[in-house]
């Protein structure tokens, strides 16, 4: 493709080199475009050039963010289920008298340091969340009140992200390249000063790049117990013909034998979806090509708009990432769900207008036991609703 003979491209995983040339632009069907590298759209960033650069983020989000909780799952609750299951099928296991051998750590009040609020680790944090666990993440001040808003703890450093907590997990991204260094801005963004200040034992599960975590400080933190299980998904690519190793996941490969049982290593599979998802990020990706060559309209651009092209803004699957005016128009058309949508909130603010304007305890309790089941139902239908049109989350316009 050096030659210009294509005008754009769509890739998954395959690596576009500096000197390809795509004159119109590239789609990366998935999240990161590390591997779009063509000088054509200013390489991996997008940072210059005359072409347009874009994505399809969001496909494999919940992908990614159920394989790091399984992940998490294998080691916290610490139940140790095969010798468990060894035991109980070989019959030799009594209940009331060998039960209290086997205590469980689990997971539900437990602390996870997410760094990152983007697709990825918000669909961490819901899921984390649901299993009872106390979340904070760190990401940039602006998304503070988004984050506060769905119940979750915002940290303004990574350091205080990872104040005592139980379980890191990395989903920043690589962030910018440095043309002159050659590294990326987010390079060993969980090293030292991270591990330092987590309860001592913790888990680290890296689901996102490889070099995102230091591995020299990940060795140590695991020498020395604050981080006793650790499990990194990163890209390993091996040369046909001499056998040569290369990729993010090298650093970790010595660290494997040091700590046989505590560290899991995956060759960047977790983003790895069913078909459906395959097929419904190539059509994105399609369309996007389509709006690029036919109104020069760029959708999930990944950095600078080329001139001549407007931003056709962002578009993820429903119910993941921020919720856009698109997703409120859906409900708005729909009158029979805004209908419902209007009258439990009316329900809502009635009763709970009921309780704050009565001081009196007896009357109080006389309206919770009148309408407590009617707020429970009205408070259950808006969220669903609101969940179902994808309404729920950061507002992303």
């Amino acid at each position: 493709a050096g030659q210009g003979q294509y005008d754009a491209v769509i890739a998954a995983a395959t690596f576009l080199p500096k000197d390809a040339v795509f004159g119109l632009g590239g789609v990366r069907i998935g999240a990161g475009t590390g591997n779009m590298g063509c000088a054509t759209w200013g390489g991996g960033n997008g940072a210059g050039g005359e072409a347009a650069l874009m994505n399809t983020p969001s496909f494999n989000s919940r992908a990614t963010a159920q394989m790091a909780m399984k992940a998490l799952l294998k080691v916290m609750p610490d139940l140790p289920v095969d010798k468990m299951h060894e035991m109980t099928a070989a019959g030799q296991f009594d209940t009331g008298r060998q039960l209290r051998q086997f205590p469980t750590e689990k997971l539900e009040g437990k602390t996870i340091a997410i760094f990152g609020y983007g697709n990825i680790g918000r669909e961490v944090a819901k899921l984390a969340a649901a299993f009872g666990m106390k979340v904070r993440i760190y990401a940039r001040p602006r998304h503070k009140d988004w984050i506060e808003s769905e119940g979750f703890t915002h940290a303004a450093t990574k350091e205080e992200a990872a104040n005592g907590a139980d379980v890191l997990s990395l989903h920043t991204g690589l962030g910018a390249l440095n043309a002159e260094t050659g590294t990326f801005a987010n390079a060993g963004f969980v090293g030292d000063s991270v591990f330092a200040v987590v309860r001592p034992g913790a888990i680290l599960l890296n689901y996102d790049r490889g070099e995102g975590v230091d591995a020299g400080a990940l060795d140590r933190a695991m020498a020395s117990g604050q981080i006793r299980y650790a499990a990194i998904d990163a890209d390993l690519f091996t040369n046909a013909e001499t056998g040569a190793v290369s990729g993010p996941m090298v650093p970790y490969l010595a660290l494997a034998p040091k700590y046989p049982g505590r560290l899991e290593l995956l060759p960047h599979a977790a983003a790895d979806t069913e078909h459906n998802s395959r097929v419904e990020g190539a059509k994105q990706a399609v369309d996007q090509i389509y709006d690029l060559i036919q109104f020069k309209r760029v959708v999930n651009l990944k950095g600078d708009l080329p001139a001549g092209y407007s931003d056709g803004g962002a578009t993820t699957v429903k119910g993941i990432g921020g919720a856009t005016a698109r997703d409120i128009a859906q409900l708005a058309d729909s009158r029979d769900d805004l209908a419902a949508a209007r009258q439990a909130a009316e329900d809502l603010a009635a009763i709970l207008g009921a309780l704050e304007t009565s001081a009196d305890p007896a009357r109080r309790a006389a309206l919770i036991a009148r309408y407590g089941r009617d707020l429970l139902k009205a408070s259950n239908s808006f969220g669903a609703l609101m969940k179902r049109f994808g309404i729920e989350g950061p507002y992303s316009g």
